[in-house]
């Protein structure tokens, strides 16, 4: 995945964070938050001020995709 800018998350007020509803009980998720301009933000659900990792929208469904798919299954305990 290509990275197209990193931000604090906090600069992001008006973003509608969102998780998966299978997420880790203890707040160690992953949050994906839709932007402008086809982009998607990524942050860390414990570090909501912590940086947002912005990415396209492709390169995000590129990536979901492979991981439905199983090609990062063998870094999984």
């Amino acid at each position: 995945m290509r990275l197209i800018d990193v931000m604090p998350a906090d600069e992001l007020p008006w973003a509608r964070w969102r998780k998966s509803a299978a997420s880790n009980p203890t707040g160690s998720c992953v949050e994906f938050a839709e932007l402008p301009a086809d982009q998607v933000a990524i942050r860390n659900s414990r570090d909501t001020s912590g940086p947002a990792l912005i990415y396209s929208r492709l390169a995000v469904g590129t990536f979901l995709r492979s991981v439905k798919d199983g090609e990062f299954d063998d870094l999984m305990c």
